[in-house]
């Protein structure tokens, strides 16, 4: 089965013809009860019955008027069968003697429990999300899971800790000294360059993963996730000041390595620079005097202390 509209009627034009019904049935079976009570015979009493059973079919009808609010949903049971869902906002008449369950269409939004999960490098950190969504099937999301609203909860928990346990929550720490020598070093030999890793703090990326995948689970309760993002996500207190520290000396090593990488670069163009003007002829003893000097001064982190020659350059 799957969704249909249910049978219904203006539920206000339903309401004065049940009404004018009702009531002259009900004073058929007055009149007709009180004819026969003075010996109005058989067609009395006929009377009679036959007002009561039309005030009673009217009353019974009553029970079809049914109110669906903006963004709302009724879906219709007559004695266990479903029979359509009415999901226009009014007043309208539908099949008597249904039972009529309210499913919200409004757009809803929860935060998950924070999580203690290991990401994909076995480190434990603290994760939470908040998840936003809403029904769009009201057949699937009565009949398809027992609570739907219990049901989007437990599969966003299951998504946040799938999703942890396969992104590392930085990208690739120890990599990060590797810098830009290691890729022009991987780029010239044909190799490929460090694989850099999606990481649980690339917000925008993890996001889209973790809506995609909860749209999946999702769907057969008739429910669309709208949105899907992280709103917490730490290392756990027990190892949160070692991975300070690991994050720390990680930034040191690859400021250290881009440092270097300008150092050796900017000596390069000197020496180059030097041949290619012919300023000064330096052999290879002289030249690594140079190299060793530059890269002291450029690489060292304080303030290098001119030392002026008053001799040659070869004293």
């Amino acid at each position: 089965m799957e969704l249909r509209r249910a049978f219904r009627g203006n539920g206000f034009l339903m309401l004065v013809v049940l009404l004018v019904v009702g009531i002259a049935g009900l004073i058929g079976g007055v009149a007709g009860s009180g004819s026969a009570a003075n010996g109005g015979g058989a067609g009395a009493g006929a009377g009679a019955v036959v007002g009561y059973v039309v005030l009673g079919i009217a009353v019974l009808a009553l029970t079809g008027l049914t109110t669906v609010g903006p963004n709302e949903a009724k879906v219709l049971q007559f004695f266990g069968k479903y029979i359509g869902s009415v999901s226009d906002a009014g007043f309208f008449w539908v099949v008597p003697l249904t039972t009529k369950r309210r499913i919200s269409l409004r757009v809803r939004n929860f935060e998950t429990q924070k999580l203690k999960v290991n990401d994909s490098d076995g480190n434990p950190v603290e994760i939470a999300a908040v998840v936003v969504y809403r029904v769009v099937d009201s057949f699937k999301a009565a009949f398809s899971v027992d609570d739907y609203e219990e049901y989007v909860r437990t599969q966003s928990e299951t998504a946040v800790r799938h999703l942890a346990t396969t992104h590392p929550y930085d990208a690739a720490p120890d990599t990060a000294s590797v810098g830009h020598y290691a890729v022009t070093q991987a780029a010239a030999s044909g190799a490929e360059a460090p694989e850099s890793r999606t990481s649980l703090r690339n917000g925008a990326e993890v996001a889209e993963e973790m809506t995609a995948e909860l749209r999946e689970r999702t769907a057969m309760a008739g429910i669309e996730i709208l949105e899907a993002r992280i709103t917490h996500l730490a290392y756990a207190p027990e190892i949160a000041q070692s991975m300070l520290v690991r994050q720390q000396a990680s930034q040191v090593v690859a400021a250290r390595s881009r440092i270097v990488d300008g150092a050796v670069g900017m000596v390069g163009m000197a020496l180059q620079r030097l041949s290619d003007e012919g300023m000064v002829d330096l052999d290879e003893e002289r030249k690594a005097s140079m190299v060793s000097n530059l890269l002291v001064v450029l690489c060292g982190d304080r303030a290098a202390q001119p030392v002026v020659n008053t001799g040659t350059l070869y004293s």
